[in-house]
C-alpha cells in the first residue's frame, strides 16, 4: 500500500499548442507529474488517435478527424502483424511516437534532468477507446470479438512500455486508464456487462502490476463507481468537485476496497472557469468536508470509514483533463493544485 498524503498530479490533457516550457512547470509544480497531451496541436494528439498506431485495420483520416476500423476488407495479415510482438513480448514495438506524443517526450526529457519520486503516464481505457471508434458501419469496435482483444491488448503493451520507460528516470509509476465513457456505462446506450468491463480493466490492471507499476483509473463524471471499485485497481480517480457526494452512495464497496489497499485522487480542483471562483483554503475545506460527508453516510449503513485514513490514501487533481479549456485557466489550475496540497499535507 503506497502513503500517497495527498501529492498532487493532474489528468493530461493541456490547451497548449507546443510544449515550450510546460513539462518544466509540471515537474515543478506537482509532486507526480504526468506527462502533457495536447489534443489541439494535432489530431494525432487525440485520446483516441494517439496510441492506436499499432492496432489493425484502423484509419486515422486527418483531413475529416475521424478515426475508424475498416472492417470491410480482411483483416488477417493485419491482425498477425499486430499479435505478432505481442506473442514475442517485444513491448517496444507498442512505443508512443513523437508525432502523437510530443508532451510525452518532453517531460521524459526533463525528468532525466531531475530528481523525483514519482511519474504518472496514462492511456486511453479499451472501455472508452472501444465504444468511441467505431468500424465503417458505426458499430462500435468492443463489439467485435476480434477487435476488442486487440483493442485491450494494444492498451496493455502501451501501458507496459511507458511504466518501462518512466521506471529509468523514477523509481515509482502510477500508470492511469482514462475511461471518460464509463459515465454511461449501465445506460440503454451502452450493451457491455459489469463482468465484461471489470475483465477488460483488470487484464490492463494486471500488466501494470506485473511491470511495477501503481494502477488508477480516471472517470470525468459520474458512474457505477461499485464496478470501478470492484476491480484490481490501485487509484481511483473521480470529479469530486462536481460528484463526491456520489462515493458516499458506496460505503460497502468503498470499504473492500480501502481494505485491499485502494486509493482515492480526488478531483478537487474545477478544470473550467469556475477555478477563478475558489480559493486553495476554500477547496481543500471543500474536499474535508466530502472525506466527512462519505465518512457519516458510511456509519449510518453500518460501516466505519475513519476520515484519518483518507489521508494516506489520497491525491488530489484537476476536476478533468484541460484540454478543452483555455491557458489562462490551466495555468491558474496548476497553482491552485500546488497551494491546495500544500494545505492539506500540513493537516
Amino acid at each position: 500500500m503506497n502513503d500517497f498524503k495527498f501529492l498532487t498530479t493532474h489528468v493530461g490533457s493541456i490547451p497548449h499548442l507546443a510544449v515550450n516550457d510546460v513539462a518544466e512547470k509540471l515537474s515543478n509544480l506537482l509532486d507526480v507529474p504526468a506527462w502533457p497531451q495536447l489534443p489541439r496541436s494535432s489530431f494525432r494528439e487525440s485520446m483516441y488517435v494517439q496510441y492506436s498506431s499499432a492496432l489493425p485495420g484502423l484509419i486515422v483520416d486527418e483531413a475529416k478527424e475521424k478515426v475508424y476500423f475498416d472492417t470491410s476488407i480482411d483483416l488477417t495479415e493485419a491482425l498477425e502483424i499486430f499479435y505478432t510482438p505481442i506473442i514475442a513480448d517485444d513491448v517496444d514495438a507498442f512505443a508512443l511516437r513523437p508525432e502523437y506524443a510530443s508532451g510525452y517526450f518532453s517531460m521524459f526529457e526533463r525528468l532525466q534532468k531531475t530528481k523525483g519520486e514519482w511519474a504518472k503516464g496514462q492511456v486511453t481505457g479499451p472501455i472508452s477507446f472501444g465504444l468511441t471508434v467505431t468500424d465503417q458501419n458505426l458499430r462500435a469496435s468492443l463489439y467485435d470479438d476480434l477487435l476488442a482483444d486487440a483493442i485491450v491488448k494494444n492498451t496493455v503493451m502501451n501501458a507496459r512500455w511507458q511504466i518501462r520507460q518512466l521506471k529509468s528516470v523514477r523509481p515509482n509509476v502510477i500508470m492511469f486508464l482514462d475511461e471518460p465513457y464509463m459515465a454511461a456505462f449501465g445506460s440503454a446506450f451502452i450493451s457491455l456487462s459489469r463482468e465484461q468491463a471489470i475483465a477488460y480493466l483488470d487484464e490492463v490492471f494486471d500488466a501494470i502490476h506485473t511491470e511495477g507499476g501503481v494502477t488508477g483509473i480516471h472517470c470525468c463524471a459520474n458512474t457505477d463507481w461499485g464496478v470501478l471499485l470492484a476491480t484490481k485497481v490501485d487509484i481511483l480517480n473521480l470529479d469530486a468537485y462536481g460528484f463526491i457526494e456520489n462515493l458516499a452512495l458506496y460505503p460497502v464497496e468503498l470499504r473492500e476496497y480501502l481494505d485491499r489497499g485502494g486509493s482515492i485522487c480526488w478531483g478537487i480542483v474545477p478544470n473550467n472557469e469556475l477555478i477563478f471562483n475558489e480559493s486553495p483554503r476554500q477547496l481543500a475545506e471543500r474536499l474535508r468536508n466530502g472525506i466527512r460527508l462519505t465518512v457519516e453516510k458510511a456509519a449510518l449503513r453500518g460501516v466505519k470509514i475513519n476520515a484519518e485514513e483518507f489521508a494516506s490514501r489520497s491525491l488530489i487533481a484537476p476536476a478533468c483533463g484541460l484540454g478543452s479549456t483555455s491557458i489562462e485557466v490551466a495555468d491558474r489550475v496548476f497553482e491552485t493544485i500546488f497551494e491546495t496540497g500544500k494545505i492539506l499535507q500540513s493537516g
